[in-house]
């Protein structure tokens, strides 16, 4: 495998699923909820999955680089959805069918506006040059994180496009387990796609930061491995079930496959009936160094980054946990 591959668009489940009525343990409010089967995903099989590489799920919200104005970029995941009427319509015709097959849209009539630099996410499908909505009624699609929107704050925090940088959450080479909080050139992150994760992201399932100095990074996807080549997740349902209820590694929100031909499959805990989060979570309880020189290299003093300033003042700092890092008062 060349490289590991985006997440573009919404990831197949490792496993065949099906709909229970009944209270979802992941969406408040959702009267179902969608677990897996003991059969594997046709889609998995044809992909050798048995010798994906596993990857950690992480909680938090997808985000792209690439460019806009002519510079790398961090773009926020917006999908294009449709109005509650043509939705409303939708979801009676899929209920009535069993399925979304043969639903005809009218992208510009039942779709709400997005901004005008939104573009479709790689891999949608267009019909004489629109783009056509997946099988749950979405145009998956990204926005630029532009620093004056205040609804993107918490990413335009992770990254300063003056400087050319991004604050990226990886593993760090000198230990399997210790992770390092970096400033990583924007440049170098060219088509990845990468996960938000922080202090006001889906109820800081990592304990990250706090209310007064929250703390939010970006962590590449496919770049936190489980299981690693000698020991890798079960690819049965009973024996995954178990294996993150009783494994030290088990305490992830999910696994994402990554194919040698570029498919990704997923399995969530809720896929299996488990609550998330449940108890402590592996990832916060890694150790982290803290690599953040915001006056090396570059002229980083003409720019003004709360964060990265704040961050700078640990560098080289060590903390046994993820969750231990707080900024000096």
């Amino acid at each position: 495998m060349s490289r590991l591959s985006s997440v573009q668009q919404k990831v197949p489940c490792l496993f065949l699923t099906e709909v229970k009525q009944e209270q979802s343990r992941k969406r408040l409010g959702q009267p179902f909820q969608v677990i897996a089967t003991e059969h594997l995903n046709p889609l998995a099989l044809e992909s050798n999955v048995e010798s994906a590489l596993a990857t950690e799920k992480l909680d938090g919200t997808c985000c792209y680089v690439t460019y806009y104005e002519g510079q790398p970029y961090l773009w926020a995941r917006l999908d294009r959805k449709p109005t509650k009427l043509a939705d409303k319509s939708f979801k009676k015709y899929q209920h009535s069918h069993k399925s979304s097959k043969g639903f005809t849209w009218k992208v510009e009539e039942d779709f709400r506006t997005v901004p005008e630099a939104w573009i479709p996410a790689h891999g949608v499908k267009h019909h004489e040059g629109t783009p056509v909505p997946d099988d749950h009624g979405h145009i998956p699609g990204w926005v630029p994180v532009q620093t004056d929107n205040k609804q993107y704050c918490w990413h335009s925090s992770t990254v300063d496009y003056d400087a050319g940088v991004a604050l990226v959450l990886r593993p760090g080479d000198q230990s399997p387990d210790l992770l390092e909080l970096a400033l990583v050139p924007l440049v170098d992150l060219m088509e990845q796609t990468l996960e938000l994760i922080g202090t006001n992201v889906n109820g800081n399932p990592y304990g990250m930061g706090a209310k007064k100095q929250p703390l939010h990074a970006l962590v590449s996807h496919g770049s936190v491995g489980v299981g690693g080549p000698s020991s890798p997740p079960p690819l049965d349902l009973q024996g995954l079930t178990s294996w993150f209820q009783e494994s030290r590694e088990g305490g992830v929100e999910g696994i994402v496959w990554h194919c040698d031909d570029g498919t990704l499959v997923k399995v969530h805990r809720h896929h299996l009936g488990l609550g998330w989060p449940d108890g402590d979570c592996s990832f916060s309880s890694r150790p982290v160094e803290v690599r953040v020189d915001w006056t090396a290299d570059h002229d980083y003093r003409l720019h003004t980054k709360d964060l990265f300033a704040s961050l700078s003042r640990l560098d080289g700092q060590r903390f046994s946990r993820l969750q231990d890092v707080r900024f000096d008062t």
